[in-house]
């Protein structure tokens, strides 16, 4: 990582303003139902306050279309966190503002604040200088923690760089450069790179890097039956992208003019209807009868996949190889989250359902690092560069 670190900054008795991501699930009652995104950024949290930083936290929470909005309040973060740290955290009800420039000047060393919801006000999003120079003004250094919206130019990632220097990365945001960046940069081969989801369109730039690294990709979810109707298989009823034919045709001949093996499924799970109480079968072979849907990838297909896996030194798995949320529907996506924690390799996993998907395995423990941006992840491993880790100041 060639960004600055937060460890490479004097923190003691200076306000640090720290971006981080708890855009938090809350229920009806405003009570957090999953606090992960609050815990993995504790570490930097808890570096900065043991350094003596006087720390202001900034966060956006929700979809609340730059307005305030009582149900996309972070004042529930402010209690749970102060609960994780073992003290206080004090709340701002405003990101800026005279009120939110006195709590932010009165800290003293060791302290917490947390600012209310940057997004309620619709400069955020905007990435609007002035907004940005509003939020510099509670400060003195700015340290970027939020990997999860480092994909987005905002006035709290992006703009508030130019009024403060140096911008670091925490330590979260740094673990998730290293980790991700030594999938993009001399991986260790064999590479073998797992993509499914539904839509190949979600994945064109990540397929097309990863052809660019990877010596085996292997396909599953709805996204898998484009490519196999684009070789002439019979899909059935499966979700296909009509549209992406013809995408399909030339990311399989771009992967064999690249001598890369881009593994389709050779049996699937279908059924002739999706939810709870669906019949699911073994359709085996690669063709699906014209009432049924494929819906996950069947035994054989785990089995080659799993042997591909387990003969890897780097593994990047985004994306479920079925709709895992229904049971009868999950058995390939929990296969290769076995498959992927009992490998020797370095295993990186992102995206949203493939980390639910080794934490419902009960494997999370056992994969290298699991990243918490979903958008984020993609972008990056896309080879695309995300603007709220290019603001950071780059180490001497």
């Amino acid at each position: 990582m060639n960004k600055l670190s937060i460890r490479d900054i004097s923190l003691t008795g200076k306000r640090v303003l720290m971006r981080v991501d708890f855009n938090v699930p809350l229920d009806d009652a405003g009570s957090i139902t999953d606090d992960t995104r609050i815990r993995a950024t504790l570490p930097t949290i808890r570096y900065a306050v043991e350094h003596g930083a006087r720390l202001i936290l900034a966060s956006h929470l929700g979809r609340p279309k730059g307005k305030p909005n009582p149900r996309m309040s972070l004042r529930p973060v402010a209690t749970r966190l102060s609960e994780l740290l073992g003290k206080p955290v004090q709340f701002a009800a405003d990101c800026i503002g005279s009120e939110a420039e006195a709590q932010a000047k009165a800290l003293k060393d060791g302290e917490v604040l947390l600012l209310e919801n940057l997004r309620f006000h619709p400069e955020e999003e905007k990435n609007d200088r002035e907004f940005a120079e509003k939020l510099a003004s509670l400060t003195e250094l700015y340290v970027n923690d939020a990997f999860g919206a480092a994909h987005r130019a905002h006035a709290s990632t992006e703009a508030i760089t130019h009024f403060l220097h140096p911008a670091g990365a925490g330590l979260l945001m740094e673990r998730e450069l290293e980790y991700l960046g030594k999938a993009i940069e001399n991986p260790a081969h064999p590479y073998v790179a797992i993509v499914g989801g539904a839509k190949v369109s979600d994945k064109i730039d990540l397929l097309k890097n990863f052809m660019k690294q990877a010596d085996i990709i292997l396909v599953g979810g709805a996204m898998a039956y484009t490519f196999l109707k684009a070789q002439g298989f019979e899909v059935g009823q499966s979700k296909v992208e009509d549209d992406k034919l013809d995408l399909a045709k030339e990311l399989l001949q771009e992967a064999a003019r690249r001598k890369v093996a881009l593994k389709l499924p050779k049996d699937h799970v279908a059924t002739s209807k999706i939810g709870p109480d669906a019949k699911a079968e073994v359709v085996a072979s690669a063709k699906i009868p014209a009432e049924l849907a494929g819906v996950d990838i069947g035994p054989a297909t785990c089995a080659e996949y799993t042997e591909a896996i387990q003969g890897a030194k780097t593994i990047v798995w985004n994306g479920p190889m079925g709709i895992f949320e229904i049971p009868q529907f999950s058995h390939g996506t929990l296969a290769v989250a076995r498959a992927v924690a009992n490998a020797s390799a370095l295993s990186i996993v992102g995206g949203g359902d493939s980390v639910a998907a080794v934490t419902q395995a009960g494997v999370a423990d056992k994969i290298t690092h699991i990243s918490t941006g979903g958008g984020a992840s993609l972008e990056f491993l896309s080879g695309m560069k995300l603007p709220g880790v290019e603001a950071l100041t780059e180490r001497p």
